[in-house]
């Protein structure tokens, strides 16, 4: 993998590194069709609103941790495929002080909410799917993280995966 890079910058507890990368696009573009696919899969076999106030408040953190997830990141600087973008910048503000990919551990507790309030074998198995699928995914994403940001690896050491001070 070839890649160019650029000055870097710190703007208000952000670092910026202009990068273009030759990336592994079909790995990286079946991590997010078998996501995709998943979510789909959920929404389409059960309501997408949970029912019960427990699952209704857990789906509900969830979808508020990925709205703070986005704006801590800004529009931008992210896209749905585990490939780092040209000029995207590393962020640990936000909910990125606590958790490597809020996004994900968004889209696994709103799900999760989902599954649980309308229980079915099969909603399960998908969910398992997409839980396996963005942990592959986060994997892949992280060893490209290290690769092109330098104070990464140090970050990883701070901070949870998914969960704080869990995973």
């Amino acid at each position: 993998m070839s890649r160019k890079s650029l000055p870097v910058t710190r703007e208000g507890g952000v670092l910026s590194r202009r990068v273009s990368i030759d990336a592994d696009r079909p790995k990286s573009y079946a991590f997010v069709a078998v996501q995709g696919l998943a979510l789909g899969l959920i929404a389409f076999s059960g309501p997408v609103i949970a029912r019960g106030p427990v699952f209704l408040l857990l789906e509900a953190l969830g979808g508020a941790l990925g709205v703070w997830a986005i704006w801590a990141m800004r529009l931008g600087n992210f896209a749905v495929t585990p490939d780092i973008m040209s000029g995207a910048r590393f962020v640990s503000r936000g909910p990125y002080r606590y958790i490597r990919h809020p996004m994900y551990a968004s889209l696994l507790l709103m799900t999760l909410a989902l599954v649980l309030s309308h229980y079915s074998a099969f909603r399960l198995a998908i969910w398992a799917v997409l839980l396996v699928d963005l942990w592959l995914k986060l994997s892949y994403e992280e060893k490209k993280l290290v690769a092109h940001f330098e104070e990464y690896a140090s970050y990883r050491r701070r901070t949870s995966r998914l969960v704080p001070c869990v995973l």
